[in-house]
């Protein structure tokens, strides 16, 4: 027997997760240069990082030679978050607390529910565990909370949840969400992924992490990859009871956030003026997208994120023909949307490159 059938057999079954296409690979197999390629398959932020962050990454670079220490982070979180110290989990990514939830309360023999066209990370974090993964199918390309209500089992341990969702932009009202957490068992982890959350209207925005007082069982994350900017530093963080959090805590990596992301990080979250201009070129932005694939006939999906998912009959041919334009979009076969891809909104110009690519590869 080889080694790798030695490893575990749900391991083994496991498909990677595949990131967006990186601009320096494109232009390796293409051979376009860097500079001509545009982007948009990530939902980053076209802006770049907060200039606060950047000045703050330029100071810590100093103190590289010492481990992190993450105190300041967390009290800065937890007081803008309105929660006590002890109810902060920092993650390499939000990616990195979806999976520290998964480790705490998932295992073979148990379940987690989530829905189809839902963010990928969720059934890759269920199934790493052993635990089977319990899909409900999509209503209008997002959560149908009913069937998600319905599949919980007595051995169900964790729902996922992401509003708005990734990578279809649909998003649940704040009271629905309410009513399933007064509807789920007391016993099921609800996880809340609001990744996007910056991004929504400030009428539709909800302070869920005053949920938690009332809900014991809810874990809301979020993260400083999107609005603020921060992807390549990695780093985001669970709001949860001062149970779980130290449940989650004893399985976290004890540096998993580095000393320029919590610098930055820090940072980011005072410079108010960078995120209401994130938010207003993003608000632009979403116009601009949106009419130009009505002006091409796609149908799309309304979208309370950074992104735009839109049909265009054969998604993979139409990608090629994209990328052959230096332009990265992302396919999303892998979510059972062959049809379908996602554009991050961009700035101005790269919106209008994007369109004109568009038009082309149609």
């Amino acid at each position: 027997m080889s080694l790798v059938e030695h490893a575990l057999s749900y391991v083994r079954a496991i498909s990677p997760y595949q990131p967006g296409k990186p601009i320096s690979e494109l232009a390796r197999e293409m051979g376009i240069p860097v500079d001509r390629i545009v982007k948009l398959a990530s939902n980053e932020n076209p802006l770049g990082m907060s200039p606060k962050a950047r000045r703050a990454v330029e100071a810590a670079i100093s103190g590289s030679e010492r481990y992190p220490d993450q105190f300041e982070l967390i009290r800065v979180v937890a007081e803008r978050c309105g929660v006590a110290q002890d109810q902060v989990v920092l993650g390499n990514g939000s990616n990195d607390v979806l999976d520290l939830i998964a480790r705490v309360f998932l295992a073979p023999g148990r379940s987690a529910v989530f829905a189809q066209h839902a963010f990928a990370v969720y059934p890759l974090a269920t199934l790493s565990t052993g635990a089977e993964l319990i899909a409900t199918p999509a209503r209008n390309y997002g959560h149908d909370l009913n069937a998600m209500r319905a599949a919980i089992r007595a051995d169900t341990r964790v729902v996922w949840i992401a509003n708005p969702n990734n990578p279809t932009g649909n998003f649940l009202p704040y009271p629905e969400v309410r009513a399933y957490l007064e509807a789920v068992p007391k016993d099921v982890v609800v996880v809340l992924d609001e990744a996007y959350n910056e991004y929504l209207p400030p009428a539709e925005r909800v302070d869920t992490a005053a949920w938690i007082k009332d809900f014991p069982n809810l874990v809301v994350t979020r993260t400083f990859s999107k609005i603020f900017g921060l992807a390549g530093l990695r780093v985001g963080y669970a709001l949860a009871s001062a149970e779980i959090a130290d449940l989650m805590n004893r399985v976290r990596q004890p540096f998993n956030v580095n000393n320029l992301a919590i610098a930055a990080a820090i940072a980011a979250l005072d410079d108010h003026l960078f995120v209401a201009e994130s938010y207003e070129l993003n608000r632009r932005g979403m116009e601009q997208l949106v009419a130009g694939l009505k002006r091409l006939g796609l149908e799309h999906i309304p979208s309370h994120g950074n992104f735009v998912t839109f049909r265009v009959g054969d998604g993979a041919g139409v990608n090629q023909k994209l990328l052959k334009q230096g332009v990265i979009v992302r396919p999303i076969g892998g979510y059972g949307l062959p049809e379908w891809l996602r554009v991050t909104i961009g700035s101005e110009p790269e919106n209008t490159r994007f369109l004109d690519a568009l038009e082309r590869a149609l």
